[in-house]
C-alpha cells in the first residue's frame, strides 16, 4: 500500500485543452499534460454514444477521465444494478467487470451489452462456482443462498437472492431465517454477520484489492494524518473494519463525505474511488490509500472507444441461466 495526499486548490496552466467542458470537475485531478492526451478519444467516444443510441455505465472504480468525462451514469454495484433497468439507450457500454456486464445484459435482455476488455474478471467471482454452492446446501439444509453480485450469471442462477455491500443486511433480514449462507467473500459475509442476529455461513472467496488491507495500514494513516477520518469498504477483513471509524459501500462511502464534509478522509478501497468523490467534494482532503484493481483499470478511453468502435465485446448470457440468475437479482431489487 502506498499512500499521497493531495488537495484540491492548485489548478493547472490553461492551454486549448483545458478549455474542454469536461476539464472543469477534473482539473485538480488530472495534469494538463495528461488530460491533453485524453480529449481526442473522450470527444470521439461521446460522438460515437450519440451515433449509436448508447450509454455508459461506470463503476465507481473508473479512472476520473471515464468516470467524469465519458460516462453517462456512474455508481456502486446496486446503484448500476438499478440503473440499468432504467436504460432507453439500444446499447449499454458497461466500464466495470465482467460480472456487472452480465449483470446489466439480465436486466435488459434485448439491449446490446458491451465490455471493452473481457479479461476484466474479478477475484470474487472466480473464486466460486455452482458446485461449490450445491455442495453448501448439502452441508446446510434449509438454509437460503444469499449471492454477492459480484460473482457470475452461473452462481447467481444457483442463489435465492443477491445482494451487493450497501444492501447485504437489508437482504439477510427481509429472509426471516435463522441461517444463511452467503457467498462468495469471506471478509464482507462476516462484517455483515456482527449487524444481524442471524448465523451467517461463509465462503473462502476474498477482493485481491481489499483484503490486502491491514490494521497497520490504518494506524500508518492515522500516525501521519492526524484527524483523518478512516472510511472502510466491507470486502475488507473484520480487523481493518474495526479500526476504521466507518465501514459501507462505495456509495455509502460517497454519500458520507458529501453529507459530513471531513476536512481529511481516507477511502480503505480501490484508490480511484477516491478520485472520484474528491471530484465533488474540493473542500475535502483525500489520503489515498493506494491499492489498484488490474481489472478494472482495462477499462481504458482506448479500450472504451475501440468497443463503440467494432461492436466488441458483446455480452451474452446462456437462456438456462438467465431466468434464474435475473430471478435472483430482482428478488434484490425488490428490497427496499
Amino acid at each position: 500500500m502506498t499512500l499521497s495526499s493531495t488537495s484540491s486548490t492548485a489548478r493547472p496552466a490553461r492551454n486549448d485543452a483545458t478549455e474542454h467542458p469536461a476539464y472543469a470537475k477534473v482539473q485538480h485531478l488530472i495534469p494538463t499534460v495528461e488530460w491533453a492526451t485524453f480529449v481526442e478519444d473522450i470527444d470521439a467516444i461521446n460522438r460515437l454514444k450519440a451515433e449509436q443510441d448508447a450509454v455508459i455505465l461506470a463503476h465507481n472504480y473508473m479512472t476520473p477521465e471515464v468516470f467524469h468525462a465519458v460516462a453517462d451514469i456512474g455508481g456502486d454495484s446496486l446503484a448500476l444494478a438499478r440503473e440499468a433497468q432504467n436504460v432507453d439507450a439500444g446499447t449499454i457500454l458497461l466500464a466495470g467487470v465482467h460480472f456487472m456486464a452480465e449483470t446489466a445484459k439480465l436486466l435488459n435482455p434485448s439491449k446490446r451489452v458491451l465490455l471493452p476488455d473481457l479479461r476484466s474478471g474479478c477475484s470474487l467471482a472466480e473464486s466460486i462456482t455452482p458446485a461449490d454452492i450445491a455442495e453448501l446446501r448439502r452441508q446446510h439444509p434449509g438454509a437460503p443462498v444469499v449471492t454477492y453480485v459480484n460473482t457470475s450469471a452461473a452462481v447467481k442462477a444457483a442463489s435465492d437472492i443477491c445482494c451487493t455491500s450497501g444492501n447485504a443486511v437489508e437482504i439477510i433480514k427481509s429472509l426471516g431465517v435463522p441461517e444463511v449462507i452467503m457467498v462468495p467473500d469471506q471478509y464482507l459475509a462476516r462484517n455483515i454477520a456482527a449487524q444481524t442476529d442471524v448465523r451467517v455461513i461463509t465462503h473462502p472467496g476474498a477482493c485481491e484489492v481489499h483484503e490486502r488491507f491491514t490494521p497497520t495500514d490504518i494506524t500508518q494513516i492515522r500516525d501521519s494524518h492526524p484527524g483523518v477520518t478512516v472510511l472502510a469498504h466491507p470486502e475488507c477483513p473484520p480487523e481493518v473494519v474495526a479500526a476504521s471509524d466507518h465501514s459501507g459501500s462505495t456509495a455509502q462511502m460517497q454519500s458520507y463525505v458529501e453529507e459530513q464534509q471531513p476536512r481529511r478522509v481516507a477511502l480503505i478501497t480501490e484508490c480511484s474511488m477516491s478520485d472520484n468523490v474528491a471530484a465533488n467534494n474540493p473542500d475535502v482532503e483525500f489520503i489515498r490509500p493506494c491499492n489498484l484493481c488490474p481489472h478494472m483499470k482495462r477499462n481504458s478511453l482506448k479500450a472504451i472507444r475501440h468497443a463503440l468502435e467494432t461492436g466488441r465485446h458483446e455480452i451474452t448470457v446462456d437462456a438456462e441461466l438467465a431466468a434464474p440468475a435475473r430471478r435472483a437479482i430482482e428478488r434484490m431489487l425488490e428490497v427496499k
